[in-house]
């Protein structure tokens, strides 16, 4: 989620790979002359009033840009891009909206498939943890039936199939409220995309797993609602739509979700929600 502002962003104009950082300041930047390429065919989004923006900086002479300004509200269109990649990362743990608009429009990543599998990693080693931890038997083929290799996969299978179920909760809450979301169509493709790279906060389940101790059943729910939040904040940010409506569109994804878990409950599979989970942990 924290990318660099000097590596990540996208090529074109506005691409500021090898930038030294000017320290905060939007008048002009440094740059060597193979990262001045300019190219006027990739948008940019201003990180301040999410208007449309054709270029981040603009090359004068012998290397030296300056951050282009917006023409909406006269503000820097990213100041990002002078940042340390850490300041990022900060900002975005804060959900603050600027730097989702940063990350999500003004920079180019290609981690979100291997984001999204490595947080279904970490939720299902959570799962198959609770489900071993869970046993009272000593029965050592007990023991050996839950070291089996097929109840983890099980488990990633059924995480897989709760976040598909949340994500389509959202998207059809979205594509019906269509003509208040936006103008036009939205980018379900970048919405995706946003949603996978906002949900980085499950990475954190395994130190809360790993390091066991009695306040774990809090640090999940936090975990959670920490995800939820960055959800709804890529939501709002990548479709440009209100509080409201992000927030509505997250309660639908959850109420989908649970349909899923309700389904598996059904089934009497041994696997238990987020919700389910957290429960248990504080019996």
């Amino acid at each position: 989620m924290g990318t660099g502002g000097r590596s990540g962003l996208r090529p074109g104009k506005g691409n500021t790979e090898g930038v030294t950082a000017g320290k905060g300041k939007p008048d002009g930047v440094a740059v060597t002359p193979a990262a001045a390429a300019a190219s006027a065919s990739c948008q940019y989004r201003c990180i301040e009033c999410n208007q449309e923006a054709k270029e981040l900086y603009r090359d004068y002479s012998h290397g030296v840009l300056k951050i282009t300004i917006c023409k909406s509200c006269q503000k820097p269109v990213d100041k990002y891009i002078e940042y340390d990649p850490v300041i990022i990362l900060i900002n975005a743990i804060l959900c603050k909206a600027q730097a989702y608009r940063h990350i999500l429009f003004n920079t180019k990543i290609n981690m979100h498939g291997k984001l999204c599998v490595f947080c279904l990693l970490c939720e299902a080693y959570l799962r198959w943890w609770q489900l071993q931890d869970s046993s009272q038997s000593t029965d050592l083929d007990d023991f050996i039936r839950y070291a089996k290799e097929w109840d983890f996969y099980r488990m990633f299978a059924i995480a897989s199939l709760e976040q598909a179920a949340y994500f389509t909760g959202i998207f059809t809450f979205l594509w019906v409220e269509r003509p208040l979301t936006a103008k036009k169509t939205p980018n379900f493709v970048l919405l995706l995309k946003a949603l996978l790279l906002s949900s980085y906060g499950k990475l954190l389940l395994i130190p809360a797993v790993i390091w066991e101790h009695d306040y774990t059943p809090l640090c999940l729910r936090l975990i959670k609602v920490f995800v939820l939040t960055s959800n709804f904040q890529a939501i709002r940010v990548t479709l440009n739509i209100s509080r409201k409506l992000s927030f509505l569109a997250i309660l639908s994804g959850l109420l989908v979700e649970s349909a899923m878990v309700y389904f598996f409950q059904r089934m009497e599979w041994a696997v238990g929600s987020d919700c389910a989970i957290y429960k248990s942990q504080d019996f």
